[in-house]
């Protein structure tokens, strides 16, 4: 596996790659990789011939700079779990190469990122789509593959890749839980051990078939503070908040189940 951090070289190779008419695969990640991460590099191993992951703490899409500072960055064991899911190449880049601008320029979209998560992170968006937006036209994968945990933010990056013509298919993924329920993400590595087992709660509430309202009452009792929680696109999707750790995941309506 190759190891690039330089804007200038990933371009480089991108060209080579190109020149030999392989097709590219490209997973973006923060790190801090679990499974969920892996099977999205999996997906792009069977579809393409050359896979190409990023892993980069995207600092314009933190709006608490305590939470950017606390993010798990987990380099070296990142790279082991990437070397046996057979990555060709890891893009790890300092902020410098990919904001050598200083954020003058983004990509702002309304009014679907002022919602939910972006009700409650301003400008969130702004950040994800802009770092998005910057790794696809350096990379120019042929495909692009996002977990569907992140419902909104792939909804956002796939119409992104619409608006400007971007020849990248972007690519959902299916959500990967643990085997209590709960979706996998780096931020459960934050949660305390007696947190971590009521985190579970959390996706049973949202497979129930009350009503949000219902649902709401339900996790507030069981102590999460509730960000939101709405039915779009045939899903539930919602936000919560336990302890100083901030938890998102949707559920598909046809996974309705009875109540808790």
């Amino acid at each position: 596996m190759e190891i690039i951090t330089a804007t200038a070289e990933i371009g480089d190779r991108i060209r080579e790659i190109r020149a030999q008419g392989r097709t590219i695969g490209f997973v973006p990640t923060m790190g801090a990789l679990h499974p969920g991460h892996l099977s999205l590099v999996e997906k792009a191993r069977a579809d393409n011939d050359i896979v190409i992951v990023s892993i980069f703490v995207n600092p314009t899409q933190f709006n608490d700079n305590g939470d950017l500072e606390h993010y798990p960055r987990t380099f070296e064991s990142d790279r082991s779990l990437l070397e046996e899911a057979q990555t060709d190449i890891l893009f790890f880049p300092e902020a410098g190469e990919l904001y050598h601008d200083e954020f003058r320029f983004k990509v702002t979209e309304s009014p679907l990122s002022e919602e939910l998560e972006g009700a409650h992170r301003p400008g969130h968006f702004d950040g994800v789509l802009t770092v998005v937006m910057k790794l696809l036209s350096l990379i120019r994968p042929d495909r692009a593959y996002f977990g569907e945990k992140d419902w909104q933010q792939f909804l956002l990056i796939r119409d992104m890749a619409a608006a400007f013509f971007l020849e990248t298919e972007i690519v959902p993924c299916s959500l990967v839980r643990e085997p209590d329920g709960l979706a996998m993400s780096s931020r459960n590595a934050h949660l305390s051990v007696e947190e971590r087992q009521r985190a579970a709660f959390f996706p049973k509430v949202l497979r129930s078939c009350d009503t949000t309202d219902k649902k709401r009452r339900v996790l507030e009792d069981a102590g999460f503070e509730v960000d939101y929680l709405e039915e779009r696109d045939g899903r539930t999707l919602g936000a919560v908040v336990l302890g100083s750790v901030r938890l998102i995941d949707n559920v598909r309506l046809s996974e309705t189940e009875t109540s808790p």
